[in-house]
């Protein structure tokens, strides 16, 4: 039911009011629309009661300056509408807004926007971007008026452009489920542990490697730097699972290549001294396939298990929908939603941290639940409305699964089909008992009241073709009429079937014609 606040932006009253409802200009972030507001910086906004921080800069330069911008666009606008605007404040359950302007008699909304270029000209095109959609439909929901103003402008009239907004019950529907599913999300939330942006460690340098040759080794610290080296080499970690890890691993590659790269130049001076020294070059040699040995490792190590936390993120999202549509089906009381696997493969697309893959990945699972709930609730409505006056005509959609999953308006147009058929083909049953005489009682497998004997003519050679039904049978006898089990209680079988009716042989008639005068004469 739609409410009007009393209350002024900026003030802690509205503040408080913001934090507990979902507004309109949220409900891009909430649907993972926003190129501003993640979807997981809104839930931890809402659950921690911190507002996003702005700087002192952005307040100055784009909040402020856009109230200005809005305050000289207003008049324009009022006089294009021939009407006055009102910013107003409403709420309608968790959904809420905060309007630019609305007319007194909730005709027409108003939204602005401060200028730029881009949109300016999406504007003058007729386009309001998808990122801006969201809040507009959710002011038309909320606010109740029949269209809105959509405003790009600097104030002044040479660049203002303008585009109507009309409402949309599929994006009132689509807002409503993403909110019903953020406040879930929102109960449950659990804020992650936030670190700063991994900066590679610094790496203890290596000593200096020095060697003196003079046809013979004359000095070196080559064995107090093999120590260093395999010390560090031996400190390198190689469990990676954070963005810090990765930050470090990739940094300590760089390294084993410079080391290997400065490994290379020592030998290379040391050669030009002197062409003999076996024993320097094996050492230098040992050290520099180490150090080449671990950056391959860290190399690999790197790139598989970014694969693997990759595929373990996506695992556990995939987890977790399938379990949510387990719960669905339980309510429904059928499994009708397949188990099926959401797409994640463009979301984490050209996702470099551990950080912006989950958030991609959260994005999806909530965007596919809302999706998902949709269906059950489709599902559940079209399954109810096939009760009719206490009848039950499910058992007309043995393709419920797919039919049930029409919107209700398409569905019930199905539905009265084939109720409507079923409820005819009973009519003409029952039509056809009334006219039809009653069959006589027939027990399984019964005996027949007169058998053959030698006196009853033969039947006809197997080559006739059987072509009379018990139809045809009966008009030759009326005012006569038997069926089927009475020819069997007379001895008289079909000799074949058309679909359901039995055939008999034109010759059959003479048996059937003798065998019912010595039935009648044995009544008598």
């Amino acid at each position: 039911m739609r409410q009007v606040h009393d209350l002024t932006p900026g003030t802690p009253a509205w503040d408080e009011f913001r934090l507990v409802h979902g507004g309109a200009s949220e409900a891009a972030a909430m649907l993972g629309l926003s190129t501003k507001v993640k979807r997981s910086e809104l839930l931890r906004m809402k659950h921690t009661g911190m507002a996003k921080e702005f700087s002192a800069w952005v307040q100055e330069n784009i909040l402020d300056h856009g109230h200005e911008v809005e305050a000289l666009a207003r008049p324009h606008v009022e006089a294009m509408i021939d009407a006055d605007l009102y910013a107003m404040t409403l709420s309608d359950g968790y959904p809420s807004c905060t309007t630019d302007g609305q007319t007194i008699d909730d005709t027409i909304a108003w939204e602005h926007k401060q200028f730029n270029a881009a949109l300016f000209a999406s504007v003058q095109a007729g386009i309001v971007p998808e990122e801006h959609l969201p809040q507009c439909m959710q002011v038309l929901m909320v606010g109740g008026a029949g269209k809105l103003i959509f405003t790009v402008s600097d104030g002044t009239p040479e660049r203002m452009a303008h585009v109507t907004v009309f409402p949309s019950e599929e994006w009132f529907k689509r807002i409503r489920a993403g909110w019903a599913q953020f406040q879930e999300d929102l109960a449950n939330y659990v804020p992650p542990i936030v670190t700063p942006t991994p900066v590679a460690a610094v790496i203890e340098q290596l000593p200096a490697l020095v060697v003196n040759v003079e046809g013979r080794v004359v000095a070196s610290n080559l064995e107090a730097f093999r120590g260093a080296a395999s010390t560090f080499l031996a400190g390198i970690k190689t469990n990676l699972d954070t963005d810090q890890d990765f930050a470090d691993a990739e940094k300590t590659v760089k390294f084993c290549a410079d080391g290997e790269e400065r490994l290379e130049l020592v030998k290379a001076q040391a050669l030009s001294q002197t062409s003999t020294i076996d024993e320097l070059f094996r050492t230098i040699d040992f050290i520099k396939e180490e150090m080449r040995q671990k950056r391959l490792t860290l190399e690999k190590l790197v790139k598989g298990r970014k694969e693997s936390i990759r595929f373990e993120r996506v695992q556990a999202a995939q987890d977790v929908l399938l379990s949510h549509i387990d719960m669905l089906n339980k309510r429904l009381g059928a499994n009708w939603l397949p188990r099926a696997q959401a797409s994640f493969v463009e979301a984490i697309k050209n996702k470099r941290t551990i950080a912006s893959l989950q958030d991609a990945i959260d994005g999806v699972v909530a965007s596919t639940k809302i999706e998902l709930n949709a269906k059950a609730d489709t599902l559940d409505i079209n399954r109810k409305s096939l009760v009719h006056d206490g009848v039950d005509y499910f058992f007309l959609f043995a393709d419920f699964a797919s039919a049930g999953l029409k919107p209700a308006e398409d569905f019930q147009a199905i539905a009265s089909a084939r109720i409507g058929k079923h409820q005819d083909d009973e009519k003409a049953r029952e039509a056809a008992k009334a006219v039809a005489p009653p069959a006589p009682a027939v027990a399984a497998a019964p005996a027949p009241i007169y058998a053959p004997d030698a006196k009853q003519p033969a039947p006809t050679p197997t080559d006739e073709v059987a072509t009379l039904n018990v139809g045809a049978i009966n008009a030759w006898l009326a005012p006569i009429k038997v069926d089927a089990a009475g020819l069997v209680l007379l001895g008289i079988t079909h000799s074949d079937i058309d679909k359901t009716a039995k055939l008999y042989r034109k010759s059959d008639c003479t048996r059937i014609r003798a065998a019912l005068i010595r039935h009648i004469q044995a009544l008598s």
